[in-house]
């Protein structure tokens, strides 16, 4: 065995042994075919107030100019589907939030992954991401063959659906690399009728200023009037397009605790979530994503789906 294949059978099987759902491997370089799709997408003024999209154009289209020297980018997929769902006379939460921040639980695989690369191999220099820096985190993992980009946007595997977090290591080795796989949408339109707020304005393109995730986690500002009655109940994120896929049928249950849900989470009702308190709001998501949207994030969001 040559060193190329050496050093992509460890990661793999490293990436296996951290509980990786699954790991591709692509050569590091410009995304050509996204370059006009992201420019399109700005220009629409899809990406709302997500001003920071606007940034770091060339870094976000190239991985060898955010990481010196890159040579592949290693994308890692990170199973997130629970067990057990909330009480469907709840407001709902995108089920990626249940349990304690992934941006911690992966950075710490990512750490130990980076240091058994380095143990392993050698001096090998790079740098992990998990969707905190300009990398086109679905491009990247569909160019290594862990899936194809559906209709909805996210990515999607045969065998286990999209209910997973996408992550990268980016470094100066090089490696075998992985093919893209094919489209499996076919002809099917579920994600586009199902999405409440029709923020899936054609196959494979969301206006993300009409998403639920980006209106109950990334707006700062109320939430437009227009969307009144169109929220599906969801207070943070929204899962709608994911849960109708037919793909999401083969999801199986995560095996992380850390993405096991606060014991209180699945059973508090729509009165329990109205008359939340900013105590129990910190005891429930004490290191969950929700933070992100603060106790008067949420509030906001309760308050318009009530009135």
């Amino acid at each position: 065995m040559n060193n190329l294949e050496t050093h992509t059978k460890l990661i793999k099987s490293e990436a296996k042994r951290l509980g990786f759902l699954s790991c591709g491997i692509s050569k590091a370089g410009f995304l050509e075919e996204e370059a006009p799709r992201l420019e399109r997408w700005l220009t629409n003024n899809s990406h709302g107030e997500m001003t920071y999209m606007e940034n770091h154009f060339d870094k976000r289209l190239d991985p060898t100019k955010l990481v010196e020297g890159s040579k592949s980018v290693i994308s890692l997929l990170l199973n997130y589907f629970p067990e057990d769902t909330q009480t469907n006379n709840s407001f709902k939460l995108s089920k990626y939030a249940y349990g304690t921040d992934y941006h911690f639980v992966i950075k710490d695989k990512l750490k130990e992954f980076m240091h058994t690369i380095q143990t392993e191999i050698g001096e090998v220099n790079g740098r992990a991401f998990v969707d905190s820096a300009p990398v086109l985190d679905k491009a990247w993992a569909a160019k290594s063959g862990l899936g194809w980009i559906g209709k909805h946007s996210n990515l999607l595997t045969q065998k286990v659906g999209s209910f997973y977090f996408i992550a990268e290591l980016i470094v100066d080795l090089d490696l075998n690399y992985d093919n893209p796989t094919t489209d499996h949408c076919g002809s099917c339109t579920a994600c586009i009728d199902a999405c409440p707020t029709q923020a899936i304005t054609e196959p494979y393109v969301v206006d993300g200023s009409k998403c639920i995730s980006y209106l109950t986690i990334e707006l700062k500002n109320n939430i437009p009037s227009d969307f009144k009655g169109k929220m599906d109940d969801w207070m943070f994120g929204c899962d709608v397009c994911q849960d109708v896929c037919p793909w999401n049928r083969f999801s199986k249950a995560h095996s992380e605790p850390l993405f096991n849900p606060h014991p209180d989470l699945l059973s508090l009702t729509k009165s329990d979530w109205t008359e939340l308190t900013e105590d129990v709001f910190k005891s429930v998501f004490k290191k969950s994503p929700v933070k992100r949207t603060k106790f008067s994030g949420l509030s906001r969001n309760i308050k318009f789906l009530k009135d």
